[in-house]
């Protein structure tokens, strides 16, 4: 290759090397100039301003009545919750002051003042009556416990001693059952549902009687119903033999009863008022009681000590004790 040829070449390189050169410091240009313009227009972006026109976006598109973009209601904003507001000049800051700042006119409202004392103290309130609900409610359920427990053990012992119990009852008037021995009795107990908190709600004593007597009773007329249903109340064991006339009307009944006596007692919480109810069917004579309400604080060994001595109908002290 001549001197001239190579000469030509190097002068094409270095051409086609300057070209690049220049194009690169081109582009890199255009990308500076496109951050500049990128970081201007942040700095010009009002946040506050965008939001806005959000909310009216939004507020517009929920249907009727709210096509308008400027009928866009102001946000109420939560206690505590802390507003980025726009910046405003000190003259501008000035005039709000005279009325129209949103913040002053919060805090200085006695309206809200008032009712925000009012739910506080409010909620205290209702803390303080959850805490005492909520002891009353365990010493119920811890009352009912120790029941259980000493009925239980209670009528064990007794299903193996079967004792006397030295207590007559009158059915009907001429029905009279005496020299009653225990049979078998047994204590249980029910509780609330898991939701409610399981706590015990009722405990039971259930016991039969037996006396060596039977009884032949007759009635007529319109006593014969009469008796019927008072035996059935007092769930006693019976047999009825009628006597009609040609017309088919009962004239004249004849009953015989046995001398099973079912006795049954129900402890129940009465969760509400914090008080214990007890209720009793054929305990010291025929028929059902409900004893006055007991306070859960009269549940110890003492009175359930009176409390077995009045089921074995023994000299006792259980009302003085339940009035506690």
């Amino acid at each position: 290759m001549s001197q001239s040829e190579k000469t030509a070449e190097s002068s094409k390189i270095l051409d086609a090397i300057r070209a690049k050169r220049e194009r690169r410091s081109s582009l890199v240009g255009d990308i500076a100039d496109l951050e500049a313009s990128l970081i201007a227009d942040i700095d010009a972006f009002d946040l506050n301003e965008a939001e806005r026109l959000a909310r009216r976006e939004q507020l517009a598109s929920m249907g009727a009545g709210m096509s308008d973009a400027a009928l866009a209601f102001p946000e109420i904003v939560p206690t505590g919750t802390v507003r980025h507001l726009e910046r405003r000049d000190a003259a501008t800051q000035s005039e709000d002051d005279d009325g129209e700042n949103p913040q002053r006119i919060l805090a200085g409202s006695s309206l809200l003042g008032q009712l925000r004392h009012q739910a506080a103290v409010r909620q205290r309130e209702l803390h303080t009556e959850l805490a005492e609900r909520t002891a009353s409610n365990n010493a119920l359920d811890q009352a009912l416990k120790y029941m259980f427990f000493y009925l239980h053990d209670f009528v064990q012992q007794l299903n193996i001693v079967k004792p006397a119990i030295p207590r007559d009852y009158t059915a009907a008037g001429d029905a009279v059952f005496k020299d009653l021995v225990w049979q078998e009795g047994f204590a249980d107990y029910r509780t609330q549902s898991q939701a409610a908190g399981a706590m015990v709600e009722l405990v039971t004593l259930s016991y039969q009687l037996a006396s060596p007597l039977a009884f032949t009773v007759e009635r007529d007329g319109p006593a014969v119903e009469r008796l019927r249903a008072a035996l059935f109340d007092y769930g006693l064991q019976f047999s009825c033999k009628e006597f009609k006339n040609e017309r088919s009307y009962v004239e004249r009944a004849e009953f015989q009863i046995g001398g099973q006596i079912g006795v049954s007692a129900r402890w129940k919480a009465d969760f509400a008022n914090g008080t214990l109810t007890l209720e009793s069917r054929n305990l010291e004579r025929f028929g059902s009681i409900v004893h006055a309400k007991i306070r859960q604080e009269a549940v110890d060994q003492a009175l359930l000590d009176e409390f077995g001595r009045l089921l074995l109908a023994l000299p006792n002290r259980f009302r003085e004790l339940a009035r506690r």
